[in-house]
């Protein structure tokens, strides 16, 4: 048979092939029959290039030849697919789950369902703050930074997540005994504002508890102002004493001070009688409620955690002066003037700026030796403000 007559019989045979059934499972050769009575055997060989097929005719007669096509014979199987494909599923059913939860409850009972919501919430804030947190650790161990070197936000976000911490540390104590989470949460619930962080508060809550706390703290107003007059009869500069005189009495009588006449007795806050480690325990005993802090302990502690929380305000407001007052949004401008003594809860917010104004120039113009008058004026300064000037 010449070359010529095999190639067209191998073209005639091809018209004739009706049909090929191909199947394959874990096999790179696969043999079947064939539909036509010209061809006694059809091999077909998966190769990279596409697929060899070889035909033979007869005995002595076969003819190879290699159809290019791309054949797709099973899917590559991937576990980490399956894994997330799985992952998905339960994450959608537990979410379908906790969507009829969260209906029911709201139907069934709006109040707690209230409490629920403010709890997810909380922890979600929580860890956020946690994570938030860890960042600016290694980014002060990593850029070997020190807490007076942060931005003010990452200072102010280390300080808050601090007092959280502290006042969370009680009630994780009372927890630990076997079957006492069910105590925990009766606490939690009658006693909101001494047990939890503000995380879980509502936003009713958060209203009504800085309105609990500043009175408490302006209780102490009128007591420091007293001492002050009373230790300034030790004043042995009679112009500083009758300064300081002048200055209680401004403030005694209802009227804001300016920031003139609180710089005008800086001498006397850094060193004895009212510098920060000269002061009478008694005199640092209505200080400590101003940064709510408890006056109920021995002499030493009191002095220690005033000069701390003391340096850590001067270090915060010249954070603030770096980053610039008017670059806080509304509810950061309301909360740094709630930590320096404003309750800004009642003001507007172009008050509260102005306020922050005065306190700032106060702050900058003092040393960290003299960080007591910075403490006093948070009665000069919030006492009556804003009434008369």
């Amino acid at each position: 048979m010449t070359v010529s007559n095999m190639a067209l019989s191998c073209s005639s045979l091809l018209g004739h092939l009706s049909l090929i059934r191909l199947s394959a499972l874990r096999t790179n050769t696969i043999t079947n029959s064939l539909y036509s009575p010209r061809v006694s055997t059809l091999s077909v060989q998966l190769i990279r290039t596409g697929v060899q097929v070889r035909v033979v005719v007869c005995d002595d007669v076969h003819v190879n030849f290699t159809v290019f096509v791309r054949l797709s014979l099973c899917r590559p199987y991937s576990s980490s697919k399956v894994r997330r494909g799985v992952g998905r599923y339960v994450s959608s059913r537990l979410q379908l789950l906790n969507n009829k939860y969260e209906k029911f409850l709201k139907g069934r009972f709006p109040r707690f369902y209230q409490l629920y919501r403010t709890f997810l919430e909380g922890f979600k804030l929580l860890f956020s703050d946690a994570n938030e947190v860890k960042r600016i650790k290694l980014k002060m161990h990593y850029d070997r930074l020190q807490y007076k070197d942060l931005p003010y936000r990452d200072m102010e976000k280390l300080r808050q997540f601090r007092r959280n911490v502290i006042k969370a540390i009680p009630l994780v104590l009372i927890s630990i005994p076997p079957f006492a989470n069910y105590l925990v949460f009766v606490l939690m619930y009658f006693f909101p504002r001494q047990l939890l962080v503000p995380h879980f508060w509502t936003p009713k809550q958060q209203a009504e508890f800085r309105e609990v706390y500043h009175s408490l703290r302006a209780r102490y107003h009128r007591p420091v102002l007293k001492g002050l007059e009373k230790t300034s009869n030790r004043v042995k500069d009679s112009q500083l004493q009758i300064h300081l005189k002048d200055l209680c009495a401004k403030v005694l009588r209802g009227e804001n001070p300016k920031v003139s006449e609180i710089l005008m007795v800086r001498g006397l806050f850094s060193g004895p009688p009212l510098g920060m480690k000269r002061m009478s325990v008694e005199q640092m005993r209505y200080i400590s409620p101003l940064l709510f802090l408890t006056p109920r302990l021995p002499g030493f502690l009191i002095s220690h955690r005033l000069n701390s929380h003391a340096l850590e305000l001067i270090q915060l407001d010249r954070a603030l002066m770096r980053l610039g007052p008017h670059q806080l949004s509304d509810a950061e401008l309301r909360q740094a003037c709630y930590l320096r003594g404003l309750n800004s809860n009642g003001l507007e917010v172009n008050q509260c700026r102005e306020w922050l104004s005065q306190w700032l120039q106060v702050s900058s113009s003092l040393k960290d030796s003299e960080v007591s008058l910075l403490l006093h004026s948070i009665v000069f300064l919030s006492a009556n403000y804003p009434g008369r000037h």
